[in-house]
């Protein structure tokens, strides 16, 4: 072999180890709760609707759907996924883990074709195969596993200054949109509330893949519930999660879920790796080839996502999404008019 070939094959073998039995178990947990948590919508949708042509429906203020098995069929399902996504962070990279959120928009898509009967233009079919297309190149190029063997080394690198600058910031931010911004404009630019639950859910990313790291090392064997940097990490996840889900649902009250599931996932996850490089320094293990690689994956996925949602009210004319919602007496099932929202949207993560 030429010396040349030599020095090529030595750099294609060092750009590319292949998959961790961690970034494994992690990808096999990810998209675990992308099928539970994309199934979640189609049992509680079949639930709503059960329970709606026999009371009041969901979607008028009434609550009978709580009374459907169904229904809670579809809500048990839900928390399984989450759980299982929950568990993915502390196996894999966030560069890995969020992106896979938008496989739950094509199981969402494909289940409700097939059982609820809502037709999936040729369109949005396209946009799945982007996401499936753009998910596999993250997943064959994401970074491997940093290895951590205690809550203390997470908290080292979350306090590090330039995570600690980037947190500052995020708050700061924050505060400056929920305090003077969003009285002024909450109501008119769809921009500011999905602004905060993205930059707070970037937060709440990191503090959850802390806890997962935690808790897997307490079943390994080591406890990690003494130390005071766990229990920290635990309310900084609740203060950020109930956060998310005020603001989200102010967003979703207000504006119409076919323009905030795609604008949200977006910005929550370019967010959320953006946490993850600067905290977990995941691209220092890696070649800039590699990132980009990375990085195309996740334009890819973009285009798919925005390609099924702008497509998926099309029957055989093409359909306006308006930007604000109509009366919620309007509204199908408390789904709105959209169908299938996003799981990132409607559950309890955002991380």
């Amino acid at each position: 072999m030429a010396p040349s070939e030599v020095v090529v094959a030595t750099a294609m073998s060092g750009s590319y180890k292949g998959m961790s039995s961690d970034n494994i178990k992690g990808l096999v947990l990810a998209l675990s709760s992308s099928f539970f948590i994309g199934a979640s919508f189609i049992v509680k949708k079949k639930g709503l609707k059960k329970a709606g042509s026999a009371g009041i429906r969901a979607g008028v203020g009434g609550y009978s759907y709580l009374y459907e098995p169904l229904w809670w069929v579809g809500m048990i399902t839900m928390i399984v996924g989450e759980i299982a996504n929950f568990a993915a962070y502390a196996f894999a990279p966030a560069i890995l883990v969020t992106p896979l959120g938008a496989l739950s928009i094509i199981i969402s898509a494909v289940l409700a074709h097939i059982i609820l009967r809502e037709k999936l233009h040729i369109f949005g079919i396209l946009g799945c195969a982007l996401c499936v297309v753009g998910s596999t190149t993250i997943v064959l190029h994401a970074p491997q596993e940093r290895e951590i063997e205690s809550v203390k080394e997470v908290w080292d690198l979350a306090t590090e200054p330039a995570f600690l600058f980037y947190a500052a910031l995020v708050i700061a931010v924050v505060l400056i949109l929920i305090f003077h911004y969003i009285p002024q404009f909450g109501q008119t630019h769809i921009m500011f509330y999905i602004s905060v639950c993205s930059l707070v859910g970037s937060l709440s990313v990191m503090s959850v893949k802390a806890l997962g790291i935690a808790l897997k090392v307490t079943l390994s064997g080591m406890n990690q519930l003494i130390y005071p940097q766990t229990w920290t990490f635990a309310l900084v996840v609740t203060v950020c999660v109930l956060t998310q889900m005020n603001y989200l649902n102010k967003a979703l009250d207000t504006f119409n879920t076919a323009v905030v599931s795609p604008i949200y996932y977006v910005m929550f996850t370019s967010l959320t790796i953006l946490a993850s490089v600067i905290m977990f320094k995941d691209w220092d293990r890696q070649n800039p080839t590699q990132i980009v690689t990375e990085m195309c994956g996740f334009v890819t996925i973009l285009s798919g996502t925005f390609l099924l949602h702008k497509t998926k009210d099309m029957a055989d004319g093409s359909t306006v999404v308006p930007l604000r919602l109509p009366k919620h007496g309007d509204e199908e099932d408390g789904f709105g008019q959209e169908g299938i929202p996003l799981k990132r949207q409607e559950s309890s993560r955002a991380a």
